[in-house]
């Protein structure tokens, strides 16, 4: 029994890791087809469209399936008519959240995700109503063995950036919004293609929070992130690593 139990064990984490790269792939695949309608359906003369690419090889998505995304824009079918919405509220114990979404229905979104908030004790807000205990900036993320730590802060400032973090996680190149394909585009002639470039929010402070309040938190992040139409959360909140290693095991 103890076999068979640990077999339905690994079978379930099997699946649940399934399930999370399918919705990954379908944001990705949103993603990129929202870019290639927005601008020309060529990466390279659409920095958005090639953000989207990249994003899409680091996880490990087919070329075929990429294509397929690009060629989708030019002939969208039923319910594939996305638009962007940004919506702001607040989670429990005054966290505030930023959700990014790509939706063929402001209505049904709206109401689904002011939903769930509600159930977990928050609220949805007005537009702006937490975007300003943020700031909006670009972000290139490089792999550590990309460059040494001084080689990739002397080519981020004669890019442009405005910051650089290294550490044995990686690089992260911070930029001005406005700059983020182009300090992107001059790293690459040094070091290629980046991880990832994207536009992101960053909280200007944040709300430590102990085991229980983080458990609740997580659980309403991870449940906003499973919904269909949701890019993208972000949160204020910071969890001590402590905790996090609790919440984990």
């Amino acid at each position: 029994m103890a076999g068979h139990s640990q077999f339905k064990n690994i079978m379930h984490r099997k699946g649940a890791q399934d399930a999370r790269r399918a919705r990954a792939f379908a944001k990705l695949i949103r993603e990129i087809t929202v870019s290639a309608r927005t601008g020309l359906p060529d990466p390279a003369a659409n920095p958005r469209l090639r953000a989207a690419v990249q994003a899409a090889r680091v996880a490990n998505m087919t070329r075929d399936t990429v294509d397929r995304a690009i060629k989708r824009a030019a002939a969208p079918g039923p319910g594939e008519d996305y638009v962007e919405v940004r919506y702001e509220g607040y989670g429990p114990y005054g966290v505030a959240i930023i959700i990014e979404t790509l939706t063929d229905n402001r209505n049904r979104s709206a109401a689904d995700l002011r939903s769930m908030l509600s159930k977990a004790g928050g609220a949805m807000g007005e537009t702006n109503s937490v975007a300003f205990q943020f700031e909006h900036l670009g972000v290139v993320r490089y792999p550590a063995g990309a460059a040494t730590p001084d080689a990739m802060l002397d080519a981020a400032i004669d890019a442009g950036a405005a910051d650089v973090e290294s550490t044995e996680d990686g690089h992260e190149i911070r930029t001005a919004m406005e700059d983020l394909f182009a300090v992107r585009d001059a790293l690459e002639t040094h070091f290629g293609p980046a991880e990832s470039a994207k536009l992101e929010w960053r909280p200007n402070a944040t709300i430590e929070l102990d085991e229980d309040r983080a458990r609740d938190i997580l659980k309403l992040i991870d449940a906003l992130d499973e919904h269909d139409d949701v890019q993208t959360v972000y949160a204020n909140f910071d969890v001590p690593e402590a905790v996090m290693q609790r919440l984990s095991a």
